[in-house]
């Protein structure tokens, strides 16, 4: 853990000491180096199930997957912001990419704490980076109603999981995710009970987010310049799925009959924001909806509990954090260029730009599950295991996924086909900083059909 940990803590003075003409190239590499070192945890050596690198941190086939993540994002997001963050002055510029490690590295605790309250610490920590980012180098002056309703939304789904996780220490006497799941059942059947059973989940159903509580999330993704959106849409939205795994092993027996109605807002969600996915002219603010809709099948794969729910919940989470984040990256592309995120006014687009209405191509047939893709994987896992549970889930997961795939491809439609209006003609070209970018979010998911292992947790 410390071999990734420690060089995230060093990108910060090399953030601060390069010379400012070497400030891109020097954080780039630094991180990508970082990223390839968090590959080692992959080659999965333990039989016990974690492997410790000490007594508050260590990695196991749940949490690797999502650290692996979290480390091969930092690079794409410092090359994403380049462009537009190149224009401010030196320390600024500066400032931004310590924001985007200092957020790596209170993940990188987050998923790889051993202890609750350390993960809870960090779960809020990535509170503060996240919130400048948005406030500060947001695109519009709505950005600080965004920032406000990112702040209260989560810190109102929090607070009570503080209190819960408090009590817990005090029942059980520890907060070690490595003793709890052997530790006494809770005796869990008063109303006191239900409470505190709907604490500990409510933080992790608002981060995702469940559908009711998803408000903050399109504001925040259509304000945030494209490193937030980035990391919003791939990493902390896995942070709600996590918690909710980790919390789920001590909720029993509550959580067979208080499940229910957080399962049916989850499959409602999924048909809903499909919807609105359908009527949206936005871009960035489809794309965010789209998030929202994949979210509430991960939900429903994690409340219903069983190995297959765990195992698909905790592929999806992977293969959509690769996949939305390289399709906010192309929306920003086309941004930047055409300096609107309406997609009436940017058609045609593959006339100009061939390769990158390949890029195009490629994500959105991925975001609506093209087999063989990990998506698919995901999906059909948790599908399943809602089939399993309840034949009636078929009618809403069967109807969520035509959506998705109706919603994918009016997006691919509207941007990229279609006559190209006379005023972009004369667009800049594409640079090949953009296109490794996508490269670079579009290979592991292509790779990952090879060794699907790596992601599906602990179902061997």
């Amino acid at each position: 853990m410390l071999k990734v940990l420690i060089p995230t803590f060093m990108l910060l003075p090399t953030i601060w000491l390069v010379p400012a003409k070497w400030l891109w190239t020097a954080a780039v590499s630094q991180s990508l180096l970082i990223a390839s070192f968090s590959l080692v945890w992959l080659k999965w050596t333990s039989e016990s199930g974690w492997t410790a690198s000490g007594t508050y941190l260590a990695t196991d086939p749940l949490s690797t997957p999502l650290l692996v993540l979290t480390c091969w994002l930092l690079p794409l997001m410092i090359l994403a912001s380049q462009n537009h963050i190149n224009a401010e002055p030196v320390n600024r510029q500066r400032l931004y990419i310590t924001l985007l490690a200092s957020l790596q590295a209170f993940l990188l605790m987050a998923f790889g704490a051993t202890e609750i309250i350390l993960f809870y610490i960090m779960f809020e920590a990535t509170l503060i980076p996240t919130l400048i980012i948005i406030t500060r180098w947001g695109n519009q002056t709505e950005r600080l109603s965004a920032g406000t309703y990112f702040l209260f939304y989560t810190l109102a789904g929090s607070l009570p999981l503080l209190v819960a996780l408090l009590l817990l220490e005090q029942s059980t006497g520890t907060l070690s995710m490595l003793v709890l799941p052997y530790s006494q059942p809770l005796d869990l059947y008063s109303w006191g009970h239900t409470a505190w059973w709907a604490s500990c989940l409510i933080a992790f159903l608002v981060k995702m987010p469940l559908y009711g509580v998803h408000l903050w999330l399109p504001k925040a993704h259509v304000e945030a310049p494209v490193a937030g959106s980035m990391v919003l849409a791939a990493v902390l939205l896995k942070l709600g799925g996590y918690g909710m795994m980790r919390m789920m092993v001590m909720l029993d027996p509550l959580s067979k009959e208080l499940a229910y109605p957080f399962i049916i807002l989850a499959l409602w969600g999924i048909i809903m924001t499909g919807s609105i996915c359908l009527r949206q002219t936005d871009l960035k603010s489809l794309i965010a909806y789209s998030s929202v809709s994949h979210m509430g099948l991960v939900a429903s794969g994690i409340l219903i509990q069983t190995p297959w729910g765990f195992s698909g919940a905790i592929i999806l989470m992977i293969a959509h954090g690769l996949v939305s984040s390289a399709l906010f990256c192309l929306a920003n592309t086309a941004y930047e260029r055409t300096h609107s995120r309406t997609m009436m006014l940017a058609r045609g687009l593959q006339v100009i730009f061939p390769l990158t209405a390949t890029w195009w191509l490629f994500a959105n047939l991925a975001n609506l599950a093209l087999p063989p893709l990990p998506n698919l994987m995901g999906e059909l896992i948790i599908i399943t295991a809602l089939f399993g549970w309840s034949p009636w889930t078929i009618a809403l997961t069967g109807l969520g996924t035509l959506i998705t795939a109706g919603y994918s491809l009016y997006m691919f439609l509207m941007s990229q086909r279609g006559p190209t209006p006379v005023h972009i003609k004369s667009l800049p070209p594409f640079h090949s900083r953009e296109h490794l970018l996508l490269v670079l979010h579009l290979i592991p998911v292509a790779l990952l059909v090879l060794k699907p292992e790596l992601m599906w947790g602990w179902c061997y």
